[in-house]
């Protein structure tokens, strides 16, 4: 059975479907639907009648509006050309006064141009004309205090300023100071008493003390000592033979001179740098004129004496090998007038060798002790030295001289100036520590530390104000420090290295006075033969230095 509720509903249903048939049969539904229509029609005519009214008053309201726009837009029209007749009066005046400052300006820039041309030129003159004053400046005040160039090259040679400060006391030797007296010599002749004063014999008050006063007479004497020899000569009858008796070694010609007349003119001329006729001269005023000695004879001495020590020298050459550290450095040399070069190394422990090249860099360190050296080496910048040895110092005596130039030539940098100090700092550390004690690393760490700030400082300075066209050494140094910084300060971490070349330009002082008095040499084996004549002197020196006249003499024989 279905549900009652849903039985109800139904019902209903049905009962009102069959009025609504009932309805349209009987026309009733209709009537009333028309009626209805009829209603609804009449108030939409209404709302119709009265949408037209509105209408037709917003039109009429619209048109006026319009009429009164049209007439503002005509007045303000009338307005806007009349604005556009001003604007364009006042154009027509501005433009003509724009062209006329634009041609002021232009005539003005043109000027300006003009000037400024006259400027870049005259600034452009100014400052060449600054940097030859700067070069010419920098070459007038170059000398032995600022550059390479040796104090007898200087043009105007300056007086050395004496750095000692006064003390007030009296020159000469003070109180304590042990004295230089001469040393009393051997009577060669009987004692000489001098007999009493008159009157002391005289007068009896006066008795002997048993003093009594010594004062020697010291002079010296050159004299000949001559040894002849004869030799009787036999002749055999049958056989014609002549024979005597064997001469003594060295006794060849008639006249023979010994080893002692050999080495005093070698000696006058190769190590006092006496020319060879004033030696000649000198040994002649000497014996009354009884020796004079021929000028091919002296010549040949440097070549002879060379020859008779080479063993020496090749054995120099080896120990000098075995240092831990070397100096090396090189000089120019003249043979007819041309040029050549002149070598030298020295280990500290006073071994020395020169070395005559035709040619400077590999060509001259070829067959010198550099090229086989492998410890370390301190030489000044020349980069061929670089090429050899296990490390390198370099010499900071020609770095002062260099920073001196820059300050002299630079005074409104202020890196040169304090480079300057701290490297004479530090060589003042450096010659205050005596060996076996050792720097605290603290200290060289700081010296290094500020060593680069001061490079750091030249690189801001030249960064602000580049180096001049015309003098560019100050900055080529900077450059130059801050890539051999190691080599610069070498010295402060192995205290076996100096901090200067001054040995090797001391040694090379030898050959610049012989060059001096020679002037130029006829060959190139004469410069190689006295190099190899100064080399031995400096080795016998050093090793005997009281006895140099009787080892050449004995080597000459």
């Amino acid at each position: 059975m279905p549900d009652t509720y849903d039985y109800i509903t139904l019902l209903c249903r049905l009962k009102a479907a069959q009025t609504r048939i009932k309805e349209l049969e009987s026309g009733e539904r209709y009537i009333h639907l028309r009626e209805l229509h009829q209603k609804e029609y009449m108030a939409y005519e209404r709302k119709l009648r009265r949408a037209a009214q509105d209408l037709a008053a917003a039109r009429r309201e619209t048109i006026r509006v319009r009429n009164y726009w049209f007439q503002v837009l005509e007045d303000m029209q009338r307005e806007l050309e009349q604005a556009k007749r001003k604007a364009g009066q006042e154009l027509k005046k501005m433009e003509k006064r724009a062209l006329d400052a634009e041609k002021q300006r232009d005539d003005a820039l043109d000027k300006a141009k003009e000037i400024r041309l006259q400027y870049y030129e005259t600034a452009a003159e100014l400052e060449e004309e600054r940097g030859k004053n700067l070069k010419l400046r920098a070459q007038i005040n170059r000398d032995y205090e600022n550059s390479s160039i040796p104090s007898s090259k200087s043009i105007k040679r300056k007086k050395i300023a004496n750095s000692r400060e006064k003390t007030g006391r009296k020159p000469g030797g003070q109180p304590g100071h042990p004295g230089h007296r001469r040393k009393k010599q051997e009577p060669t002749q009987p004692v000489i008493l001098l007999p009493a004063p008159e009157k002391v014999l005289e007068d009896s008050d006066f008795k002997k003390t048993g003093r009594t006063i010594i004062k020697q007479m010291v002079g010296f004497q050159v004299y000949l000592n001559v040894r002849e020899y004869h030799a009787d000569v036999y002749y055999n009858t049958k056989t014609g033979e002549r024979v005597h008796a064997a001469f003594p070694a060295g006794v060849v010609d008639e006249v023979n001179y010994d080893g002692s007349i050999r080495a005093f003119l070698f000696l006058l001329n190769n190590d006092c740098c006496v020319s060879i006729d004033k030696s000649r001269r000198f040994l002649s005023d000497l014996t009354g004129g009884k020796l004079n000695i021929s000028k091919g004879m002296v010549s040949k001495l440097s070549r002879e004496f060379a020859l008779k020590t080479v063993p020496e020298r090749r054995t120099a050459y080896a120990d000098m090998l075995l240092s831990p550290v070397m100096h090396t450095d090189c000089t120019n040399a003249r043979k007819n007038g041309k040029g050549c070069q002149v070598y030298v190394c020295a280990v500290p422990d006073g071994k020395v060798l020169y070395f005559a090249r035709e040619k400077k860099g590999h060509e001259g360190v070829k067959g010198t002790v550099t090229e086989d050296y492998q410890g370390i080496l301190v030489h000044d910048h020349d980069v061929t030295f670089y090429n050899y040895g296990a490390d390198h110092q370099e010499c900071l005596a020609h770095v002062l001289r260099y920073l001196k130039d820059s300050i002299e030539n630079e005074p409104d940098r202020n890196w040169n100036k304090e480079m300057h100090s701290l490297l004479q700092e530090m060589i003042h550390f450096r010659n205050g520590i005596q060996l076996p004690h050792k720097p605290d690393p603290k200290t060289i760490s700081g010296f290094e530390k500020r060593y680069q700030a001061v490079l750091e400082r030249a690189r801001r300075e030249y960064g602000d104000i580049p180096a001049n066209d015309y003098y560019r050494d100050g900055y080529n140094l900077f450059l130059r420090m801050e890539k051999y910084m190691r080599n610069h300060l070498l010295f402060l971490h192995d205290f076996r290295v100096p901090a200067t070349n001054n040995e090797a330009e001391r040694l090379l002082r030898n050959y610049k006075r012989k060059q001096a008095q020679a002037v130029t040499f006829r060959s190139f084996e004469s410069i190689d033969y006295l190099c190899q004549c100064m080399s031995m002197l400096v080795l016998m020196r050093r090793e005997e230095p009281a006895n140099i006249f009787d080892r050449v003499s004995r080597i000459f024989g």
